[in-house]
């Protein structure tokens, strides 16, 4: 895409941005874990990258196209060095026009492209550490948090060709986001935390891909895990993207805000 050659990807992925501070706190594990991406998780340099952002939530599927991507800082009351860092990767008219064309022919009518936003932290904050180059083409796709996990299952299947033209698909979310009024774990992670956070490994693991999308009546202690679902249905969509037939792979764990923000991500593998 965009005049480079085409690359078959198997894999698509769902990764746990959590809290920007992320950018400037170098202890923090999913930070190394993202560090050591191209060495350790995903060697392959795609063509572009579709990535599906939890902080950019709207009525119906919106779609970036822009000439280079504006970083925004979509965050308040951080230390005033991370609102000077940049991501300026280039953005790619042709992929933000292969979505809308892929949602449209899958009944999702009304697909938009937004010809002036850049990327959330959803977006810069992992990418700046998995490709810190940015000169990989990006593009944003938004999430509609007023329907459900099989709606947004259904879109990640209508993207799945994508990966036949290089494209990496990234959901990016976060595994558990309870509100702030949450209280944090004296000791450890919270129990109703890991209690979710296990049963959602478990269940992408066993291909229970239904469960997942049934979320709200199936998953652990949802309402606390995600008051607002935002957070979660860029996994859906990551899930769908894979394919008809996938294997999911854990392959980052770790916890933040003492022990009640999951930094789980995964692997979606075509067999």
């Amino acid at each position: 895409m965009d005049g480079t050659e085409e690359t078959i990807i198997k894999e698509t992925f769902f990764i746990s941005h959590g809290s920007p501070i992320m950018t400037i706190d170098e202890s923090m594990e999913a930070r190394k874990f993202l560090q050591g991406w191209k060495e350790k998780v995903y060697s392959k340099n795609p063509n572009s990258i579709l990535v599906i952002s939890a902080h950019w939530v709207t009525d119906e599927p919106t779609v970036n196209a822009v000439d280079c991507c504006d970083t925004i800082y979509d965050f308040r009351g951080f230390p005033p060095p991370m609102y000077q860092i940049k991501y300026p990767a280039p953005g790619s008219h042709d992929l933000a026009k292969r979505v809308q064309e892929l949602l449209g022919a899958s009944g999702f009518k009304s697909v938009h492209i937004d010809k002036k936003r850049g990327l959330d932290h959803g977006a810069w904050v992992p990418l700046m550490f998995m490709y810190p180059e940015a000169d990989i083409p990006v593009c944003q796709l938004s999430v509609q948090s007023h329907l459900d996990g099989t709606y947004h299952y259904n879109m990640g299947r209508a993207l799945a060709p994508l990966k036949d033209q290089g494209v990496l698909i990234i959901g990016s979310g976060s595994a558990t986001h309870p509100s702030n009024a949450t209280p944090s774990s004296l000791h450890g992670v919270a129990p109703w935390a890991a209690q979710f956070d296990d049963w959602l490994e478990e269940a992408l693991t066993s291909g229970r891909y239904e469960d997942v999308n049934n979320c709200e009546t199936k998953a652990p202690n949802w309402k606390t895990a995600h008051p607002w679902p935002e957070h979660f249905y860029p996994l859906h969509v990551a899930m769908g993207a894979a394919g008809e037939n996938w294997k999911a792979d854990l392959i980052h764990r770790s916890w933040h805000n003492d022990g009640i923000m999951s930094y789980s991500s995964y692997k979606f593998t075509s067999t």
